[in-house]
């Protein structure tokens, strides 16, 4: 039973893809027969049975090795794509954690979407999101991870521009789209460039040559800088972070699952790539600066924004800088408790929000507030999904941001020491402000009225938040978390203090009289910069959008004078020269000679001519004096 179960594996992403394509018969004649709801159960069940298929295999895998099984698919000349799939202990709990939070999405979407006639499309599109991350995390080759992440963009695109037939849907999910593509194009030059070097896309096989190669450091550069284009776009990082801000357009259950395990599709592929990352100083600096950055500027961004879903969606670019500077220094175990805490976290913030802006029509936070006494149970699971974002003892986010400054402490690196307890009280005070906007304060117009939300959309995130607050229970059971007797008192003190500290001043301003609200910046041009998401949008318009329509235009203008324009030149001589041959047709035979004669002669003269003009040469300097 043990083998059989570990060797079928592989079904846990069909069975997501099997419900897609059964939600493929609800077609618009079924649907008027029957509703759209069989569409989402017969989803919901299947990925009910990846879930029971990945918890049966979590304990027979636990401190087992990996074990990897190869599936051929195509082998010409040298090439051999042969899909290989690793089962570990590892992988198995990633699988849990993506179609447990898929389940939990589903089932809160049968309550968010209940008078929503798209169902089939919509859990297809989920489907098939669960179906490509079970298959990433699966799968141990860079090329066919490449292949998953593609189908990945395809669905983000799908899923943002679900309600297609409103102008920033379709317009929000065409930036998307291309926005990632930009990322996508440059990993696939380094997935292409890295087979002639190490001879394998297995990710074992190039852990063990990264150990002993001797490689070229500005090629390891070019490619390490090139693999890490496309996780930059997948986790949202600057200057490829805006498709996230659009991707909020879509349905807020697609954002369940998107802003907690899509986004760090890229930060696995990170990890698994680190080894070949590391031949280059150079790639983990870049890490580093970019994960850094936007750390820094997606806080800050988050702190300006009025619209709830942003807010929140500008603190997963910033979390995700973090798992960026935990590869960047080469502390893997830390990324991967980093996902795990920030994954579970943010989905309960998403679902507890997202019961806001189900039935109190607006999501800004300027017309929230006075909804603690109305809805509790959003507001307990919103305080708990922001506990477990920060550091905030004993819950999944003070371990892993504890892990991660610890790993640097011992590195001496301080500096990025300083920039996570900085990125820590920024997120504290932004998940604050948000509470405070929304759930504290008087009662506004849009929210006099505003009940709790009904079962289906209550049980997951009850089941969530329960998950969130026993997290730390089920890492310590699974030996995963370091004795109280061995933590670094002065790091974790300095980490409780950033986010007291957070919350304290954020509680200050927003719950408080003292300042008055609207709360705005000394400076507008201040800021304007941060609510304009430091004009990302506008450099991008004066440099990449510019360039390329200039392109365009210069293109189009060669297109049509010089092309179009040789074409036309040759049609017109032709017509011409018809019309003048026309009217030397005489009949006689005589003239046809001497005509073709002259042409000859013409032509002759043309052929010799330099032989002539040498003849010339050598006759004057003959006859010279």
């Amino acid at each position: 039973m043990y083998q059989f179960l570990v060797e079928t594996a592989w079904l846990i992403p069909c069975y997501a893809l099997l419900g897609a394509l059964l939600s493929i018969l609800w077609l618009p004649s079924i649907t008027r027969r029957t509703g759209p709801r069989p569409a989402g159960y017969v989803n919901t069940c299947t990925t009910l049975l990846a879930v029971l298929h990945s918890v049966a295999l979590l304990p027979l895998t636990w401190h087992q090795p990996p074990q990897e099984f190869f599936y051929p698919w195509l082998q010409v000349a040298n090439l051999n794509l042969t899909l290989p799939v690793e089962v570990s202990s590892l992988t198995v709990g990633a699988l849990i954690l993506i179609n447990g939070l898929n389940l939990l999405a589903q089932f809160y979407a049968i309550g968010y979407m209940e008078m929503d006639w798209g169902w089939a499309r919509f859990f297809a599109l989920l489907a098939l999101f669960e179906a490509g991350l079970s298959g990433l995390v699966l799968c141990n080759s860079l090329f066919f991870s490449y292949v998953i992440l593609e189908i990945l963009t395809l669905g983000t695109y799908l899923l943002i521009g679900f309600w297609f037939n409103q102008s920033l849907v379709v317009t929000g999910a065409r930036d998307a789209f291309l926005t990632k593509r930009v990322g996508d194009l440059f990993l696939l030059m380094g997935v292409i460039a890295l087979l002639p070097l190490a001879g394998t896309w297995n990710f074992t096989e190039l852990a063990v040559w990264a150990q002993t190669a001797q490689v070229d450091p500005n090629v390891a550069a070019l490619i390490g800088l090139a693999l890490i284009a496309g996780p930059m776009g997948k986790c949202a990082q600057f200057p490829l972070h805006l498709w996230l801000d659009e991707a909020m357009e879509g349905p807020l259950p697609s954002t369940i699952l998107r802003n907690s395990v899509v986004v760090a599709s890229g930060a696995w592929v990170l990890v698994k790539l680190q080894p070949v990352l590391a031949l280059s100083p150079i790639t983990l600096t870049a890490l580093v600066v970019i994960g850094a950055t936007t750390a820094i500027g997606g806080t800050l961004i988050a702190i300006a924004q009025i619209d709830t879903k942003r807010a929140l969606s500008y603190l997963v670019s910033a979390y995700m800088g973090l798992v960026f500077i935990a590869v960047g220094t080469q502390h893997d175990e830390a990324a991967l408790l980093l996902v795990l805490t920030h994954a579970v976290a943010i989905a309960l913030l998403v679902m507890s929000v997202g019961g806001v802006i189900w039935n109190s029509i607006t999501q800004n936070l300027t017309q929230h507030g006075g909804l603690w006494s109305r809805r509790p149970v959003s507001g307990f699971s919103f305080l708990v999904g922001a506990a477990g974002l920060i550091a905030v003892p004993p819950l999944g986010g003070f371990w892993a941001l504890l892990q991660l400054a610890d790993g640097l402490w011992d590195d001496h690196q301080f500096g990025l020491l300083g920039v996570l307890g900085l990125v820590n009280g920024l997120t504290a005070f932004g998940l604050t402000r948000v509470f405070s906007l929304m759930f504290g304060g008087k009662p506004s117009a849009m929210t006099e009225r505003s009940p709790e939300i009904h079962w289906p959309m209550a049980l997951p995130m009850a089941v969530l938040l329960g998950f969130v607050l026993h997290l730390p229970l089920i890492l310590q059971s699974l030996s995963l978390l370091p004795d109280w007797v061995i933590v670094n008192y002065p790091v974790a003190l300095g980490l409780i203090g950033s986010s007291l500290l957070g919350c304290s001043i954020s509680a200050f301003i927003y719950l408080g009289n003292v300042v008055p609200k609207p709360v705005k910046l000394p400076s507008p041009a201040l800021q304007d910069f941060l609510a304009y998401d430091l004009y990302t949008a506008k450099l991008y318009k004066i440099s990449f959008v510019l360039a390329v329509d200039l392109v365009s235009r210069f293109t189009s203008w060669c297109d049509r004078y010089v092309v179009d324009g040789i074409v036309n030149l040759v049609g017109i001589s032709s017509i011409f020269g018809g019309e003048g041959l026309k009217y030397s047709t005489s009949g006689q035979s005589q003239f046809y000679a001497l005509t073709i004669l002259v042409g000859l002669s013409c032509l002759g003269v043309w052929l010799g001519w330099p032989f002539l003009s040498h003849l010339s040469l050598s006759a004057i300097a003959t006859t010279g004096p």
